[in-house]
């Protein structure tokens, strides 16, 4: 489950929740400015194949084979095998503040991290809200 990194520059190794990858308006041009100063980037979370779709859609740089675990899984055994001093998560729940700390994961909730890095945020996405959430799967099966 290492990342398959590209570079051997950076210092960081850095993962995206879904939730914070859809509140940002270019998710290529921020994995672009990221990928110069990390070691490995990609996405981390539950739903295996929205990942795919996403990195797909995006043409995002994926370093983490994710193999159909769980970001709990993924996020512990990443930070056991990545050399980087840092790992930072970039989330945007409370749920994603909470797995990232749990496993010594840096966790910079998605606006700050924008803010930070002069990302820019979309202003027609947003935190899903409990009806959103709900209706992800439904809208899924149409995309």
């Amino acid at each position: 489950m290492i990342a398959d990194s590209n570079t051997d520059t950076g210092e960081v190794t850095l993962a995206f929740s879904l939730s914070a990858i859809e509140q940002l308006e270019d998710p290529n041009a921020v994995f672009e400015d990221a990928q110069t100063w990390s070691w490995a980037i990609g996405l981390i979370d539950d739903d295996t194949e929205r990942i795919e779709r996403i990195v797909a859609e995006y043409d995002l740089r994926q370093d983490y084979d994710m193999q159909d675990r769980d970001k709990w899984f993924a996020l512990d055994e990443i930070c056991e095998t990545t050399p980087t001093p840092r790992h930072v998560y970039v989330g945007a729940s409370d749920e994603d503040m909470r797995v990232s700390t749990m496993f010594d994961w840096e966790y910079v909730r998605v606006t700050e991290a924008a803010e930070k890095a002069g990302w820019a945020v979309s202003e027609t996405r947003s935190e899903p809200g409990l009806i959103s959430r709900l209706l992800a799967p439904v809208r899924d099966l149409f995309e």
